[in-house]
């Protein structure tokens, strides 16, 4: 996200010698992406953050793939994810290709034993239900229904919940998530026509800042494995940062939708963008406003791209009988479009108050075994009059 930010105290210059009141030295981290020409900032921390205490053992999170080549529209019950206690153990893999990985979690409680660092990808959290705050070593960052988490790979992190009933939509990414480029001037900067602006960013704040030594259990994902590390010193020990690659929060209350006189694409509901998917907010919000306007999305044939959409509130004006935590998935090479009725319904209505996520992908999603017990039974025929 480009936005400059800076949190706690730093040097005047950087790659300059800090020196700490009493003697010693604070340690200088470069924590950047895309070799050393992505976004970057500049940490320092107290305490080396090198200083590897132990490897414990490692664990395979890699989804099992059921289907890999799959052509049926799908539809899922997220609701029927249990709740688990921990936070890694609940997120549950349903869609997955080479570029991203779609979870559902209900975690329950906080992660106060240990740390996460996802060292393969971007992590972009939705929060259906739950609040809580977001503990990350560049600060903290409070987070309630509706928001958007965005968390970069490599990030450590942990979750405190003030909720026991929390319900996360997770797309993972190996590549990096940003603002879409058509809302950005050449500077960087969100153009007036985009749905959101800088003042809707929520960045970090509330560095906390530990000085201890001890045993700290950081949990590392890396290809496809977590790996149990632990480290000598406090992983929050950072006394200052700044730069621009930094976890933030957008809620999707703050998307502003874009309309038209007759019925918009999905395009212009777009949030999030990679070079392999994109992410989208339906918000509420009124309707086209020709005076034969047809409300409801003309059938489309998803030629090149997955369709996901995962349902978290209100009347979803195209769909017949959705709940909320559901999650359907329309495969490219497959025309779709509104269910039997959902066309007529829409044909005079002035506005809608539906609420959803939407991924698109550029190649094909593979289902999980995990996915096939969450799924509602025979969703592919519900076009059928």
């Amino acid at each position: 996200m480009p936005i400059y930010h800076s949190l706690g105290n730093i040097p005047h210059k950087r790659h300059t010698a800090f020196p700490k009141e009493g003697g010693g030295y604070y340690y200088e981290q470069l924590f950047g992406t895309v070799g050393f020409d992505g976004m970057s900032s500049l940490l320092y921390h107290t305490h080396r953050p090198t200083m590897v205490k132990e490897m414990r053992g490692s664990r395979s999170v890699t989804p099992k793939v059921i289907e890999r080549t799959n052509t049926l529209s799908r539809c899922f019950i997220g609701f029927n994810v249990k709740p688990e206690s921990d936070y890694l153990y609940s997120r549950k893999a349903i869609l997955v290709n080479q570029d991203c990985q779609i979870e559902l979690a209900a975690p329950q409680s906080s992660m106060h034993d240990y740390f996460y660092k996802n060292a393969d990808e971007d992590e972009l959290l939705f929060v259906h239900l739950g609040k809580g705050v977001l503990k990350t070593l560049l600060g903290n960052l409070e987070f309630s229904p509706g928001d958007y988490l965005l968390i970069p790979r490599g990030m450590i992190y942990q979750i405190h919940f003030e909720t026991a009933d929390n319900r996360l939509f997770i797309v993972t990414s190996h590549r990096p998530i940003y603002t879409p480029k058509r809302y950005r001037n050449w500077f960087g900067q969100l153009l007036e026509h985009a749905p959101y602006c800088e003042r809707d960013i929520r960045k970090p704040k509330d560095l906390e800042t530990h000085d201890e030594i001890g045993d700290f259990t950081i949990m590392i994902k890396k290809q496809g494995m977590l790996h149990e590390y632990v480290y000598a010193s406090h992983p929050f020990d950072v006394v200052g940062w700044d730069g621009y690659n930094y976890p933030y929060a957008f809620s999707i209350h703050d998307f502003e939708p874009i309309t038209g006189r007759v019925h918009q694409p999905p395009p212009v509901h777009q949030t999030f963008e990679t070079d392999a998917f994109v992410v989208c907010s339906f918000c509420p919000r009124l309707y086209d406003y020709h005076p034969q306007a047809v409300p409801a999305p003309y059938n489309h044939s998803n030629i090149d791209s997955d369709e996901v959409l995962y349902y978290v509130d209100g009347d979803f004006m195209s769909r017949n009988h959705i709940e909320k935590g559901y999650v359907s998935l329309h495969p490219a090479g497959i025309p779709h479009g509104p269910h039997p009725g959902a066309m007529e319904r829409s044909i005079g209505q002035k506005e809608t108050a539906e609420l959803a996520v939407m991924v698109d992908t550029f190649k094909p999603l593979m289902v999980t075994e995990y996915a096939y017990s969450l799924e509602l039974p025979d969703y592919y025929k519900s076009w059928l009059e």
